[in-house]
């Protein structure tokens, strides 16, 4: 009994930080660091400031936590680059997982895009540490593609950025989208719009070039 009362209170408190972050992350991406406060995060939550402080030591690990939580989310989403036997069809695949998560977790495409566009202040290291592996290691599989012939000869650090940018540009970007396109959201049709348009530009630009008669 004592461990399954364990239990039960370590998944109501995983439950509470899930809401907390949640809120949280929403209220980064619409206020920005400065601009949020511990008390408009815990308003949003359904929290009290003083809530928050038990779950939470202070505003900055809190953004922290966030973010730490939404590149986790956007780096497990797009693995998949690596495990398929044919580059063309990794490469949709990573595209469709991106545009997913601007889509799936728009908040968290916007803290984050905002915390790098500021400079990177509180979130630098981790960066580091995370996502530029991450990058060298996609960066591996596009290189072993092109010695192998199976896709053109590209810049890849390049092409990754210019992926990043096509599909993160649908969260960070969206009102002036819908704006543009005088919408109130962007929905599945646009979405799919998006995702075959990159995927059919991304895909000429590696489709390896046939060899000229001589």
């Amino acid at each position: 009994m004592p461990e399954h009362s364990q239990l039960r209170r370590v998944a109501s408190r995983d439950s509470v930080e899930e809401e907390i972050l949640l809120s949280a992350e929403k209220i980064f991406a619409q206020c920005g660091y400065e601009g949020a406060s511990l008390a408009k995060i815990g308003e949003d939550a359904g929290f009290s400031k003083q809530n928050l402080l038990y779950y939470f030591p202070s505003k900055q690990a809190l953004y922290e936590r966030v973010l730490d939580n939404v590149l986790d989310a956007w780096l497990d989403s797009m693995r998949s680059l690596a495990a398929r036997d044919d580059p063309l069809d990794a490469i949709r695949d990573y595209i469709v997982a991106k545009l997913r998560f601007s889509r799936e977790r728009p908040w968290g495409s916007r803290v984050y895009g905002l915390e790098v566009i500021t400079g990177a202040k509180f979130y630098r290291n981790q960066i580091q540490r995370k996502l530029v592996p991450y990058l060298q290691m996609e960066i591996a599989v596009f290189e072993r593609w092109i010695q192998a012939g199976a896709i053109a000869p590209t810049n890849s650090t390049h092409l990754l950025f210019a992926i990043w940018a096509m599909t993160q540009s649908y969260a960070d970007f969206r009102v002036q989208m819908e704006l543009a396109m005088d919408i109130d959201d962007l929905n599945s049709r646009d979405f799919e719009a998006a995702e075959n348009l990159i995927i059919e530009m991304v895909l000429a630009s590696v489709l390896p070039k046939a060899p000229k008669d001589a």
